[in-house]
């Protein structure tokens, strides 16, 4: 915060822009992120736009002006290789699922193999990654724990969201028993995060793409996300990054 009042503070000298559009899972670590960047390069003004990955992707076919697309997976920037918008790619942090319930946890859940206590669950929609996560996280739990397991987390779901952030919401509003989330969703006021198994946790892989026509600035980015400063602020959300920038 203080570093972002600081930025403020300064006369801006920008004389690039440089259009960023990032996945919702990313919003805190993204301004971080704008600020450390602008920091450095003064004379470049970072403009980001957060959104489902899905509804970046359809954005950035549709023609909006961008320069960088953050994913929360691997498909959409898959599809945007195959389309020729992206033009080069890699992958530059991961994280893993979370099963967050209210603080005061009425249905007593105490791990994943107890999500069947809760009345109110709820998921990611299929269309989006965080759902698509879930749905191989519940397509291993129901492996482990027995298919009845998947069928009795099926018939407790209210809700279905186009957003990690959304999903979160309803359950520090009180409005759901548990979700399941992003790793990196879960530093917040009125949930608490519950243990999910390492070895029923899929590993959540978050993509840059660099769109066509590449310019300097985009370069930039992409290899600031992988300096010691971009590595720092990532790891710094409870992203998981390689040791990079050294």
């Amino acid at each position: 915060m203080l570093l972002a009042l600081a930025l403020a503070c300064q006369p801006t000298t920008a004389t690039q822009t440089l259009e960023v559009l990032a996945a919702s899972s990313l919003t805190d670590a993204i301004a971080d992120l704008e600020v450390a960047f602008e920091l450095a390069h003064p004379d470049i003004d970072v403009r980001t736009r957060i959104a489902g990955s899905q509804t970046l992707r359809l954005q950035i076919e549709q023609g909006v002006p961008a320069d960088v697309f953050l994913s929360a997976n691997a498909e959409h920037m898959v599809a945007l290789v195959a389309s020729d918008h992206v033009v080069q790619h890699t992958v530059f942090a991961h994280s893993a699922l979370a099963l967050i319930v209210p603080a005061d946890n009425p249905a007593g859940i105490t791990g994943l193999v107890d999500l069947h206590r809760a009345q109110r669950l709820v998921l990611g929609a299929d269309t989006v990654p965080i759902g698509q996560y879930t749905a191989a996280l519940l397509q291993q739990a129901a492996a482990a724990y027995g298919p009845g397991f998947a069928t009795a987390i099926a018939d407790r779901v209210v809700s279905r969201e186009h957003s990690v952030r959304l999903a979160r919401a309803r359950v520090v509003l009180g409005e759901a028993d548990a979700a399941i989330v992003y790793e990196t969703d879960t530093d917040t006021d009125g949930i608490v995060a519950v243990p999910i198994p390492p070895a029923l946790n899929p590993t959540v892989g978050y993509h840059i793409g660099l769109l066509g026509p590449t310019s300097p600035t985009a370069a930039l980015w992409m290899d600031f996300m992988s300096s010691a400063v971009g590595c720092q602020v990532l790891s710094g959300h409870r992203f998981i990054v390689d040791p990079c920038g050294v």
